[in-house]
């Protein structure tokens, strides 16, 4: 069994351990801040779809590297893209959290 994968088995990932609990009382700033960084991922996405279109050239594009470049880079775009506050999806997000909130 490699490393990778004894380590894998041994500490299982932990996605959203971070997150609040909705089910519970959420305060609205934990809900913009989930809100933010849905939107955050979202344009990521959207960021890394675009970057899939462009090829690189020369001696030096292309690999293993730019390609880990390209995603890193998406995500900080997705992030300051999110932080613009332009798009109002984490809004939209935002508002749904706290009416199902009020639903329960």
């Amino acid at each position: 069994m490699s490393a990778l994968t004894e380590a894998a088995t041994a500490a299982p990932l932990q996605l959203g351990k971070d997150l609040p609990k909705f089910g519970a009382k959420t305060s609205r700033a934990d809900a913009m801040r989930v809100a933010k960084d849905f939107e955050s991922v979202f344009l990521a996405q959207f960021a890394s779809i675009v970057f899939s279109g462009i090829k690189s050239d020369g001696p030096f594009g292309g690999g293993p590297s730019e390609e880990i470049f390209k995603s890193l880079l998406a995500e900080e775009y997705g992030k300051s893209l999110a932080n613009s506050g332009s798009f109002g999806i984490a809004d939209s997000v935002y508002r749904e959290i706290i009416k199902s909130q009020e639903v329960q």
